[in-house]
């Protein structure tokens, strides 16, 4: 009989943060992952650890601290941080008042955000398209790393280092901790954390269906710019700080929101914000759209994809460049949360992030599971 302190269920990143967080505490744990490895939401992500921008409160402490679990377990694990900091280009004056209001917060001030010039950012970043510019907000501390090989670099780790077991491809069909029933075997365990991800009427549904948990899907680009092309830091624009709520619930964020509903109305509709980041081999990750429903098509638009070329364009001094893939993704999104940690009974948890920022807050969600339990 396999007898363990902690089973997982699910592969994903919050389910790998939670494994960590069991498994530094000295405990036995087992993840269960109904497919045959990670292929969801954790891989197809900019692997942009984001702390900028994240919401006030519990949203913002989870991610710096999951920032800080990256840092430190990125180069044990074989890791790669592929570039750190971010920098967001305002293009509007009323972009540029939100931009003074996050200046003034405590999520900005401690972690050294500049406001630069244009001119200072040409220095800083030859990278951006500035003439439209009037100001660029930089943060040093978000960190990028490669989801693809990250995801399967952390769970080698964990195994190797952390003696955790993997059970891939192995769906649990019921938990009744101290129980957990999968299509092989039965499991036991004197704690079940369970983070299924999109996954929403299967396992707890009904805890899904209590935060009126929905599907997003996101449109997504590989692109290759000329050979030498460079960025210094993430790049956003004006969109992002109407969607990330560490902008977004600023005062001044409605007097941008109402313009760009009048010239970016078409972005707005798709949800689409500009986020580019850099691969090791030269590449860029572009995107990304949103669109919701209790299900969603498994089509991309092209003419989505367009508009995001578009808003990288005009973010970026690109030159010549080559679309190589093109890729959906898929997280659960709930209205007024950006995660739940629910408690079934005494010994089970249900730990979901539910605005697509596992990558950024996983550790911390983790963190937060283990210590209020």
């Amino acid at each position: 009989m396999s007898r363990f302190d902690v089973i997982v269920v699910g592969a994903g990143i919050v389910g790998l943060a939670h494994a960590y967080e069991a498994a530094r505490k000295g405990l036995k744990v087992c993840v269960v992952e109904r497919d045959a490895a990670c292929v969801s939401a954790s891989i197809r992500n900019f692997g942009f650890v984001t702390v900028t921008g994240q919401g006030a409160g519990d949203t913002w402490r989870r991610a710096r601290y999951a920032r800080d679990v990256w840092a430190a377990i990125a180069p044990q694990a074989g890791i790669q941080v592929v570039h750190q900091g971010l920098n967001v280009v305002a293009t509007r004056d009323k972009a540029v008042d939100v931009l003074n209001a996050f200046m003034a917060t405590d999520m900005a001030q401690s972690v050294g955000c500049e406001l630069w010039s244009p001119a200072q950012a040409a220095r800083h970043a030859p990278e951006l398209q500035l003439g439209d510019a009037r100001a660029v907000l930089h943060s040093p501390i978000d960190l990028r790393v490669e989801s693809r090989q990250a995801i399967g670099q952390l769970t080698r780790w964990l195994a190797e280092q952390h003696n955790v077991t993997f059970r891939f491809g192995e769906a649990v069909l019921e938990v009744a901790t101290p129980k957990v029933v999968t299509a092989k075997a039965t499991l036991h365990a004197e704690r079940v954390v369970v983070c299924t991800n999109a996954d929403i009427h299967g396992l707890y549904n009904q805890l899904f269906a209590k935060h009126q948990v929905r599907l997003c899907q996101l449109q997504m680009l590989r692109v290759q710019p000329q050979a030498g092309f460079k960025l210094t830091a993430s790049v956003m624009g004006d969109l992002s700080l109407v969607r990330y709520h560490g902008y977004s619930k600023l005062p001044q964020a409605q007097a941008l929101l109402a313009q760009l509903q009048q010239e970016e109305g078409e972005s707005l509709a798709h949800g689409i914000h500009l986020i580019a980041v850099q691969s090791a081999d030269g590449s860029l990750v572009v995107g990304d759209s949103h669109h919701y429903g209790a299900s969603v098509a498994p089509f991309a638009s092209d003419a989505v994809d367009q508009l995001m070329l578009r808003h990288m364009r005009e973010a970026l001094h690109l030159g010549d460049y080559t679309v190589t893939e093109r890729w959906v993704g898929i997280y659960p999104s709930a209205p007024g949360t950006d995660c739940f940690i629910e408690a079934p009974d005494d010994a089970t948890r249900v730990a979901v992030v539910t605005s697509g920022t596992g990558a950024s807050t996983g550790f911390g969600v983790a963190h937060d599971t283990f210590e209020r339990w």
